[in-house]
């Protein structure tokens, strides 16, 4: 006889748990009292009661069959964080901040660097170095921003969540000062590049000495570096010019004397410039961190004639 043979039926072991028994076993497991326990630890104070359900394999074995081979505890869940999206097109609105660590004179020894910058100008408003940090340093720390940047208060601070960022101590502050509160992801660092980017060029500066005999001595150093950082480097990211002529609106004055020098250049020489008379740089419109997506206007949204 020709065709397909038909399928062997399925040999039931006679030792084989039978549809109450596995009942009883998956009741046990989703009670209230083992809800949250694995299989191993509900098999072994079931048997130390005096009651064998089967063994560990064959607990799974039934779970597995009843969809239920997953994590058994009640796990928390977190919203998810908002992305930050904050935009400034000009200097004192947006302040980033954080602390980094440097190195001390012995091993497990380390200063905490703590820096402000405005994310459009990229100047450092104020830097401190301390031995520790704590929610009551960042306050201090905060109000001496304000001061040391003539009492013009930001309109938003942001930073990440390292517990001083998210003492009670600066939320206070800014709450009473009515400074906007903004913070990173956690686990994310591009929500706090700026800040990221200050301490890398810190800690990559060829003068950078890798650890520092005394907090006298990284203050001394810190300082030097965030002075020359903001009248002296010239920063890529806005046009070539000094964060502190940023912040102080001098860049226009610096740029007027280099478009100067630039059409002179261009008088005597005007075949070595192939795309016409050169002009001196000028600042972006403006930064953010996390660029907002691109608004799509709608016909509710164009103004009416």
């Amino acid at each position: 006889m020709h065709g397909p043979r038909p399928e062997p039926a399925r040999q039931v072991q006679p030792s084989a748990l039978d549809l109450v028994e596995r009942a009883e076993i998956v009741a046990v497991l989703d009670s209230e009292r083992f809800a949250d326990k694995s299989p191993a630890q509900v098999w072994a104070v079931v048997l130390d009661e005096g009651r064998y359900l089967g063994s560990v394999s064959t607990i799974y074995r039934v779970l597995r069959a009843d969809g239920q081979v997953r994590e058994r505890r009640a796990l928390a869940s977190h919203p998810a964080r908002v992305r930050p999206e904050l935009v400034a097109d000009a200097p004192d609105l947006v302040w980033t901040w954080d602390i980094t660590k440097v190195k001390g004179p012995t091993r497990g020894v380390y200063f905490d660097v703590y820096v402000t910058l405005d994310i459009y100008s990229r100047k450092a408003v104020h830097l401190e170095v301390h031995t520790t940090e704590n929610g009551e340093l960042a306050k201090g720390f905060i109000e001496n921003c304000i001061a040391a940047n003539g009492g013009v208060m930001p309109v938003t601070v942001h930073s990440d969540n390292g517990t001083s960022m998210t003492s009670k101590n600066v939320a206070a502050l800014l709450a009473d000062l009515h400074i906007e509160r903004s913070r990173s992801r956690p686990k994310v660092s591009n929500d706090n590049p700026y800040s990221e980017a200050a301490f890398k060029t810190l800690k990559y500066c060829p003068a950078f000495p890798g650890d520092f005999a005394s907090i006298y001595d990284a203050r001394v150093f810190v300082n030097e570096f965030f002075d020359y950082y903001n009248t002296e480097h010239r920063h890529s990211g806005i046009g070539l010019y000094t964060p502190g002529s940023v912040h102080d609106g001098t860049w226009k004055y610096v740029r007027d004397a280099r478009q100067i020098v630039l059409d002179a250049a261009y008088a005597i020489h005007p075949d070595r410039f192939h795309h016409g008379p050169p002009r001196a740089p000028e600042l972006p419109s403006r930064v953010w961190i996390n660029q907002p997506p691109a608004k799509i206007e709608t016909q509710e949204d164009q103004p009416t004639t």
